[in-house]
């Protein structure tokens, strides 16, 4: 069982940075996990934002953000972060932390075991 708490939300004008926070805890270390980064913009469906594979540290990026955004891990702290540099008002949306055992990475939604509770990020032009 993994549990996944999400932080660092707010709200921000175009052009501004924010660091988002993925809390992980549970059975983190006895196998290797995925943990990914989804957003859901108001009225749309939830969409692959960055992933970062836990043991070798490998990412994936969506091409919307790939550029401004940088995922990361913090081993010591069990945290996983997205920092969000040049947001723009279409960034806007509930971010979401999500979590699965593997070594691959994923992008869809439906590969996804734990969800955290979700942070809002809301980009004023």
């Amino acid at each position: 069982q993994v549990q996944l708490v999400e932080s660092g939300g707010g709200l921000v004008q175009a052009g501004a940075s924010l660091r988002l926070s993925c809390a992980v805890s549970g059975r983190t270390s006895a196998m290797s996990i995925i943990i990914g980064w989804f957003r859901q913009p108001p009225g749309k469906e939830r969409e692959f934002v960055a992933a970062v594979i836990w043991s070798g540290g490998r990412t994936a990026y969506t091409d919307s953000v790939r550029g401004r955004f940088a995922i990361s891990r913090d081993n010591a702290n069990n945290t996983v972060y997205l920092q969000m540099n040049s947001l723009k008002p279409e960034d806007t949306a509930v971010y979401y932390c999500a979590g699965d055992r593997g070594f691959a990475v994923r992008t869809t939604v439906s590969s996804y075991v734990y969800w955290g509770q979700g942070t809002q990020v809301t980009v004023s032009s």
